[in-house]
């Protein structure tokens, strides 16, 4: 599999999870800088991120309050019941700014870049966000190995960007599409091996 995830942090000084299979592995690491992550991006062509990777239609800024807050997908997730930040709160705009370059850098050297949420993913498998134990019992219980370690909540995040990155691969995924960008989420039901 040539899919990458990652959970992005807003700043280079926290924690970035990434998430490859190798085998029938999964392995994870946690990097902080944006040259770290390209490196690694490097190897797949397809990259699947936790952050937003565009603005609204009709705001050119995140500095500029225009009213827009929400894109389309935005409002697709919404009407789903599925809890998120907008993507004008503070600490969204790091994020966001952060993710729209890398994006930009990744999509220039041809790569395959997409936006997923791994809040939706445990949401739509009914999985508690921040229980690291019962996520990791979950992928488990998927038949993939991990591996055996003290994971930080943005590995098992960066995983959940790998498994939906997996399923839209396999064509079992939800894409929530509009005209100002597209969220990826599983399928419920989803048969990942």
């Amino acid at each position: 599999m040539n899919i990458l995830g990652i959970d992005l942090a807003g700043s280079e000084k926290r924690p970035t999870g990434i998430a490859y299979f190798e085998n029938n592995r999964i392995l994870t690491k946690v990097v902080y800088k944006d040259e770290e992550i390209l490196k690694i991006a490097k190897n797949f062509s397809k990259i699947f991120i936790d952050a937003p990777l565009s603005l609204p239609k009709g705001r050119d800024s995140l500095e500029v309050n225009n009213g827009i807050h929400f894109r389309e997908c935005d409002i697709k997730l919404r009407e789903l019941k599925i809890k998120f930040f907008p993507l004008t709160l503070r600490p969204m705009r790091k994020l966001t700014k952060r993710a729209i370059k890398l994006k930009a850098i990744l999509q220039g050297q041809n790569k395959k870049v997409f936006e997923v949420f791994p809040g939706g993913f445990y949401d739509i498998m009914k999985l508690n966000r921040k229980n690291k134990e019962e996520i990791i019992k979950f992928y488990k219980n998927l038949g993939f190995e991990l591996e055996d370690k003290e994971f930080i909540q943005d590995e098992l995040d960066a995983i959940a960007c790998l498994l939906t990155g997996l399923m839209y691969e396999k064509e079992e995924s939800l894409i929530l599409e509009g005209i100002d960008g597209s969220i990826i989420l599983p399928r419920i039901k989803n048969n990942l091996k």
